[in-house]
């Protein structure tokens, strides 16, 4: 890897330039009437089909909330069409565009992912197909799969790149990570780069072993014991708990159809509590979990589990908004299932509760074990200038994206000691470097610029988010 950081900082050949002369509104013609200096709005306004929402200017940028219209199916167009939300931090069309999506509903504040930042580019975030209000009426479920969404990504891409015609990178954290891959897998010619965050790669959904490897050696031996026994005694405790749980209930409102009983919804929150504490926490944070949990009160018990699981999640106001991910897992993305030895069989009763148990039962469900790995196998054997970040001790890092002999200038990284947040600044000194080297690379920049190995923008506290985008335990 330092052989390739050498190579990478010798390079003497010109790569692009730095476009810093033309205006913020100049670009190629979008459509009849687009000149070259018609303000950036009326060019992405001219885009058939875009419509806009609102625009939040910020400082050095503009930012546009835009709809716009996607088939419902893509295999056949004139089925139904749906709308399709989408933002557009605006740089400048002389640089490069970075192509964003979570994987669930897109914020609509202004923000910046870190290769936004690392290439001072534009950047293009895409609201995850049946994500409220990305939802097709009335919702064809069967409509919602990777290729699907990917489709969707294409779109948008064809579209603007008539815009932003400077080189693209898509990227995207958790299942955003996911998305980006399989974006690259469909429609491997439209990005030049692709950096995958923390991407969990399912490929035989029956195999859970490397997550019963991971969480018997994650961390210190002492973390572990803590985390594990506050687990089991909050099923030990279960009566008076849930008791505390049913008023917690009652008093916001929150039922439990959709998983069955408030039994099975506290367990599903208590089993998700050691997953979710690696997933969010750091090892430093072991120092707020109870020391002994058999001496804790009720009310210690209760809290810790909360604040990591959250005793919403399962009810059905908590799994709602996430139908379209429970959707996808028990349909193509697979979902993980551990084993919990430090836990007397009699304590639990149902287990970890598949996909099938949280999404309403009057949508049809059936699972396509070729999908993943057919990804899997493509990215062995293809990935083109790709880039997977993990955290070491990050759960979902455990069945991750490896690469083959068919791959070509692609990395897989690890960032020691992060979680489900690892990003290229968390890598160690000669990765980060190399992994900035070659995003600055993909993105088409200057050949100086790409041997310095040092993001563009300055930081900005308020673009630039750093911490993990906290959502419920076991949703990647």
């Amino acid at each position: 890897m330092r052989k390739a950081l050498r190579w990478l900082l010798a390079l003497t050949v010109l790569i692009g330039t730095l476009g810093s002369a033309a205006t913020a509104g100049a670009a190629t013609a979008a459509g009849p009437g687009v000149t070259a200096t018609t303000d950036i709005e009326d060019q992405l306004l001219a885009v058939p089909g875009m419509s806009l929402i609102q625009e939040k200017p910020y400082a050095g940028y503009r930012y546009f909330v835009l709809n716009y219209t996607q088939p419902v199916d893509h295999r056949h167009p004139d089925r139904g069409t749906f709308q399709q939300r989408i933002t557009v931090l605006h740089k400048d069309t002389s640089r490069p565009t970075v192509f964003y999506t979570g994987g669930y509903n897109v914020s609509t504040n202004p923000g910046r992912r870190e290769p936004t930042q690392i290439v001072d580019g534009n950047q293009v975030s895409m609201e995850y197909r049946f994500f409220t209000p990305s939802r097709p009426s009335p919702a064809d479920w069967s409509k919602l799969d990777i290729w699907q969404a990917a489709a969707d990504q294409n779109r948008i891409y064809t579209a603007l790149k008539k815009i932003y015609t400077k080189n693209w990178i898509s990227t995207g954290g958790s299942k955003g990570g996911m998305t980006a891959t399989y974006y690259e897998r469909f429609y491997p010619r439209d990005m030049d780069g692709v950096v995958a965050y923390v991407a969990p790669n399912d490929v035989v959904n029956d195999e859970d072993s490397a997550y019963d490897r991971f969480f018997a050696t994650v961390g210190t031996a002492q973390c572990r014991d803590r985390l594990n026994a506050v687990q089991r005694e909050a099923l030990v405790r279960r009566a008076p708990l849930e008791k505390k749980y049913e008023a917690y209930a009652a008093e916001n409102g929150y039922t439990f159809t959709t998983i069955g009983s408030l039994d099975r919804a506290y367990e599903a929150v208590v089993l998700d509590y050691v997953w979710g504490f690696w997933q969010y926490s750091l090892l430093s944070d072991c120092d707020k979990i109870p020391a002994d949990a058999a001496t804790a009160t009720d009310d210690e018990i209760w809290t810790t589990v909360d604040t990591i699981s959250g005793f919403s999640a399962y009810a059905d106001q908590g799994l709602e908004t996430y139908t379209p991910y429970y959707y996808q897992a028990g349909t193509q993305l697979g979902a993980p299932t551990i084993r919990f030895p430090h836990i007397e069989k009699r304590y639990i009763r149902y287990g970890y509760q598949p996909p099938r148990n949280l999404v309403p039962r009057d949508i049809t469900m059936k699972f396509q074990p070729w999908a993943m790995r057919d990804v899997d196998t493509w990215v062995r054997h293809n990935a083109h200038h790709m880039l997977f970040v993990y955290g070491q001790n990050d759960p979902w890092g455990a069945e991750r994206f490896r690469l083959g002999k068919g791959a070509k200038d692609s990395y897989v990284l690890t960032a020691p000691g992060l979680n489900h947040g690892a990003n290229v600044a968390g890598l160690v000194a000669d990765q980060k470097a190399l992994a900035t080297a070659r995003i600055l690379e993909w993105a088409g920049v200057a050949a100086d610029a790409v041997a310095r190995a040092k993001p563009l923008a300055a930081f900005d506290s308020r673009l630039d988010v750093r911490d993990v985008e906290r959502e419920p335990a076991l949703r990647p």
